[in-house]
């Protein structure tokens, strides 16, 4: 009996997908610096992306781009882009969450002095 190293290869993908979910969701729960939070919360949100494109990745399969009418092959040959569509849109949804995420912590840093959420809830209080 042979260990298939291939089998594992094509599952690390998700393998390193659930990690960084994994990490990020650490990140969010366990630290109490807020800058540690917004960077766990662009980790989780890459995790989703990459699980997300690796699902819907098709190995040797070609894009959907028919180069004269009728010369189509069978669809199953073909890749669906929708998903890496969404997947752009939900990019630029965590580009601008954590535009304002690093906003927010600059104008709280400004005014508080500090990222920790114990510092900030006694000075808000």
């Amino acid at each position: 009996m042979s260990l298939d190293l291939s089998v594992l290869a094509g599952e690390a993908v998700y393998l390193v997908a659930f990690g960084l979910l994994a990490l990020g969701i650490f990140a969010l729960i366990a630290h109490g610096n807020l800058m540690k939070k917004v960077i766990g919360l662009t980790i989780f949100q890459t995790a989703v992306i990459l699980f997300f494109v690796a699902t819907s990745a098709k190995w040797q399969a070609t894009l959907p781009i028919v180069p004269e009418a009728g010369a189509a092959g069978p669809a199953a040959g073909y890749m669906n882009p929708l998903p890496h569509a969404l997947m752009l849109t939900a990019i630029v949804v965590m580009v601008a969450t954590l535009g304002v995420a690093l906003a927010l912590l600059v104008r709280l840093h400004r005014r508080y002095g500090s990222f920790e959420e114990d510092d900030l809830l006694d000075r808000v209080e």
